[in-house]
């Protein structure tokens, strides 16, 4: 079962992501909950890259050319 979550959002948000559920044919729940779950990923993402960070900064990767130099 959903649970609802009771956000508040300025006018102008409001505004925006109404004109653009009209254009995609998409309710505005459906975009709310798209750019809510592509956020959270993109927070998990950073978290765990700045975890392993320093892990990675000891084994000798300290860019991507280092990482693609060992992965391909």
């Amino acid at each position: 079962m959903d649970t609802v979550v009771t956000i508040r959002l300025d006018k102008r948000l409001v505004r925006n992501l109404t004109q653009l559920s009209k254009r995609l044919g998409r309710t505005r729940s459906e975009l709310i909950r798209d750019a809510i779950a592509r956020h959270l990923s993109l927070l998990q993402f950073e978290e765990s890259r700045a975890r392993l960070l320093p892990v990675a900064e000891r084994a000798g990767y300290l860019t991507d050319e280092d990482v693609f130099r060992d992965v391909t």
